[in-house]
């Protein structure tokens, strides 16, 4: 029986770029992954420029394009609600510049139709991996936000926050409910609360472009991503 599949990718005023990534990426799994029966579904997540409109051209234009409205905004809501409404064996979700090459895609969701894995995840700081483009700030954050929460935890995987992710219905039916954050933390939350459960983590190496244009404040995630952390490690995490 042939497994089903939903890519999902939050928005947020996205009209310049969000075409040429979704007819991209359409191609890709046309042509790559003719053995699932996939849907990419776009989240527009609060946008206020005219990427709903995009979306609904999107959806008419092809025939495995569906799209959802979200009025809040938060990327951990946006993953939350397409995956929980989902009914596919297997959710994803990809940033829609696809800083990660999607020819990593395979591999990733693999690791979850073949009953191995939980989740699947893309990581830019483990062996195999390659990073083009990345400032010397970024890579600093990165790593050092990786050091503070495997201390914190003693966690297996490396990289919470690469948008690269794949997981099983299983797990997003168990899981997915029980983070509470909305926001960028969501991945971190999401990946802690699994091992904590034992859930199995596969994290794969990708190859992974930076994007010149990337909105993400900087300061302004890593504080809140360390308030998480303490949330977490002083709260408890939950047991499903």
């Amino acid at each position: 029986m042939t497994q089903t599949l939903d890519v999902v990718i939050p928005v947020l005023n996205e009209e310049v770029g969000l075409p040429t990534s979704v007819v991209k990426l359409h191609k890709f799994l046309t042509e790559y992954l003719d053995y699932m029966d996939w849907r990419i579904l776009i989240a527009d997540n609060g946008s206020t420029d005219s990427t709903l409109q995009v979306c609904q051209e999107l959806s008419s234009k092809f025939e495995r394009v569906d799209f959802i409205r979200l009025e809040h905004r938060g990327r951990g809501r946006a993953l939350s609600r397409a995956w929980l409404e989902s009914a596919a064996d297997i959710v994803s979700y990809m940033d829609v510049d696809l800083s990660t090459e999607v020819k990593c895609f395979p591999d990733l969701i693999d690791s979850i139709a073949s009953g191995e894995f939980d989740l699947a995840i893309g990581s830019r700081l483990i062996k195999g991996s390659e990073v083009i483009g990345r400032s010397a700030k970024r890579g600093f954050f990165s790593r050092a936000y990786s050091t503070v929460f495997r201390t914190m935890f003693l966690t297996s995987f490396k990289d919470a926050q690469c948008g690269f992710k794949a997981l099983s219905r299983k797990t997003v039916n168990e899981l997915v409910p029980l983070v509470r954050d909305t926001g960028w933390f969501f991945d971190t939350e999401l990946l802690l609360l699994a091992e904590h459960n034992g859930f199995r983590i596969k994290e794969l190496p990708v190859k992974w472009t930076d994007d010149a244009d990337s909105r993400v404040d900087i300061i302004k995630t890593s504080y809140l991503d360390l308030k998480g952390l303490l949330r977490l490690r002083f709260s408890g995490r939950p047991k499903v």
